[in-house]
């Protein structure tokens, strides 16, 4: 698992292009000049892991583009010891960059061989969120409520028990549309309802529900 002097040069590199695309919050930009995003990927794709594209990572889905993960984290607006549900564990990168930023983070993630590798794997680089596995409509109700909840894959509908599981005061990211694409969606839960904003086009693998 090499981390070399060029790999911290392309991401120097990655840093900017994010800057030019609109990403201003200093401390997601470290998260993404910090993490080793080409350890999260297939060997046969290494050399492109600093582009800001999407890749497989198996189980027919994708570790997102550099800029998205980026954008989400900017509209968490995270404070450090934040508790964050994270929905879609994928390969971990957001993960990862949620842990650098010190949340306290509870991830879940429907596909058993993604939650097998990361769980195994995120440690071994330092980043010690809680995995679960199991449907990311339904959250992880036992440790909410929840400071921020982020979900990583596109869905048809704001599911009600993750918006039940955000504290007063909290943030909810999501992704909502269909196959076509989503508009970003952020929720912040106030006493007697949610202030919803809508952020812009984006495209997602499919959020899947009742598969395990």
């Amino acid at each position: 698992m090499e981390d070399n002097y060029k790999h911290k040069g392309i991401r120097r590199q990655l840093v900017a292009l994010l800057q030019s695309k609109g990403i201003k919050n200093q401390l997601v930009l470290q998260a993404i000049e910090a993490i080793p995003r080409h350890l999260f990927l297939d060997s046969s794709f290494l050399k492109f892991a600093y582009q800001d594209e999407a890749f497989p990572i198996g189980a027919k889905q994708t570790i997102s583009h550099p800029y998205t993960v980026a954008f989400q984290t900017e509209l968490l607006e995270l404070k450090k010891g934040d508790k964050v549900l994270e929905v879609g564990t994928g390969s971990g990168y957001q993960t990862a960059v949620l842990c650098y930023l010190g949340a306290k983070v509870f991830t879940i993630e429907r596909q058993k061989t993604l939650y097998d590798k990361t769980k195994i794997f995120l440690p071994t680089l330092g980043y010690n969120a809680k995995f679960f596995y199991g449907d990311g409509y339904k959250g992880i109700p036992p440790f909410a409520p929840y400071d921020k909840i982020i979900v990583t894959a596109g869905a048809p509908l704001i599911p009600e028990a993750l918006m039940a599981q955000l504290k007063v005061g909290g943030k909810l990211v999501i992704p909502v549309g269909d196959d076509s694409g989503q508009q970003m969606i952020s929720m912040i839960r106030k006493q007697n309802g949610f202030e919803q904003t809508t952020h812009g086009s984006f495209k997602f693998v499919p959020l899947l529900e009742q598969k395990v």
